[in-house]
């Protein structure tokens, strides 16, 4: 089953298990940011680099932040994850629309 959705910009939308959804931009899509992925080709078994980082908001001065590394559909939380997932690898939750 899917991992990954591709839009029709051909970016990659993903509900990571840090509670977000997660947008990745491979090389040769149509999307506007500048930000590029080396992508396996495949949603149901993604393998993406380099690795991705993503942060937001957080209550009064702090940053969210989740940073992993994608491979053969799994994600491998960073240590300088802000959330309970930080330093352990879990599958990427199946794409339901």
């Amino acid at each position: 089953m899917a991992k990954m959705k591709r839009d029709s910009s051909g970016s990659l939308l993903f509900e990571c298990p840090c509670s977000e959804l997660h947008v990745v931009y491979p090389h040769g899509c149509d999307s506007p940011n500048p930000a590029r992925w080396n992508w396996n080709g495949s949603v149901d078994a993604p393998t993406l680099s380099p690795s991705i980082l993503v942060s937001w908001p957080g209550p009064g001065d702090r940053r969210n932040v989740c940073h992993s590394f994608i491979t053969d559909g799994r994600i491998q939380f960073c240590g300088d994850c802000t959330h309970e997932l930080a330093g352990q690898t879990v599958e990427i939750p199946d794409w339901v629309d």
